[in-house]
């Protein structure tokens, strides 16, 4: 939670806010006496907040921060939830349960109303649980599907190949940063400690740590094929599950013919990975 407000703090210039430039800075953005006084709250407990001595803010502080700091609405959403587990909501014995791996028959029935379309169910850790032939046609040749566990934050900070793939790969990978947060469990802990963040590297780390969250614009992809595609995004949460089916739509009619090219060759069918 700290390091969100200071990551946020450091982001804003005082003139947003209509505030004098006070001269050379050892460090960027809004001081931490002027988000202080935006907020209503003393400098001194400010800085307890943001170097996490004090976990605990009330709801009033925690909305008066995401005011000063003019926070749209998933940052205050975000902000939210890092105070609910800073304040020992979700600690390690209250934490749900692993990420279920299976999917449920009504959403696999789901899937196959979805077909040919592009579409997939997913967990915050990226593990891709089940898919449709045309997201195997889109996704199927660039090594994401080729292993028995699939998933997608390794595949984007691991292999080299998710770079050229991910037209936007920068967007992509802070989205899959900030989704891990949304999950928190021992074994995802455990996950990111002991098999991701060793081989993602620091900058996985880095994204982890400033809290960005994203935009979720349109993705784009250099599909192995030569087709460019540009894909519009839309979400179902499937909060008992802790799951998200995701469906892709062209975003354009030359991502349109793309696809209908791409179905011109064999196609993959549904599957479905526990």
């Amino acid at each position: 939670m700290g390091d969100f407000i200071r990551a946020k703090r450091d982001s804003i210039q005082p003139e947003t806010f209509g505030l004098p430039e006070r001269g050379h800075r050892r460090s960027p953005g809004l001081r931490r006496s002027d988000l202080a006084a935006r907020a209503g709250v003393s400098v001194e407990y400010l800085t307890r907040i943001e170097q996490g001595r004090d976990r605990n803010p009330s709801a009033a502080v925690v909305n008066a921060l995401a005011d000063a700091l003019s926070l749209d609405r998933s940052e205050r959403n975000h902000l939210r939830y890092l105070a609910k587990i800073a304040g020992g909501e979700c600690s390690a014995r209250t934490w749900p349960a692993p990420p279920r791996r299976d999917v449920r028959p009504s959403v696999l029935e789901t899937l196959r109303l979805l077909e040919p379309g592009i579409a997939v169910v997913t967990n915050r850790l990226g593990d891709v649980l089940a898919y449709t032939s045309g997201y195997e046609l889109v996704m199927g040749e660039i090594g994401l599907l080729d292993t028995d566990t699939p998933n997608l934050t390794r595949y984007v900070f691991t292999d080299p190949a998710a770079r050229t793939f991910f037209a936007d790969w920068d967007d992509v990978a802070d989205e899959q940063a900030f989704d891990l947060w949304l999950a928190p469990s021992v074994e995802n802990s455990e996950w990111l400690t002991a098999e991701l963040a060793p081989i993602a590297g620091p900058d996985f780390t880095r994204r982890m740590n400033r809290h960005l969250v994203p935009r979720r614009e349109i993705l784009r992809l250099n599909h192995p094929s030569g087709h460019e595609l540009r894909l519009l995004r839309e979400t179902l949460e499937l909060s008992s599950d802790a799951q998200q089916l995701i469906v892709f739509l062209p975003a354009d009619e030359k991502t349109a013919q793309g696809i209908d090219q791409l179905r011109r060759r064999p196609s993959g069918r549904l599957r479905a990975i526990s």
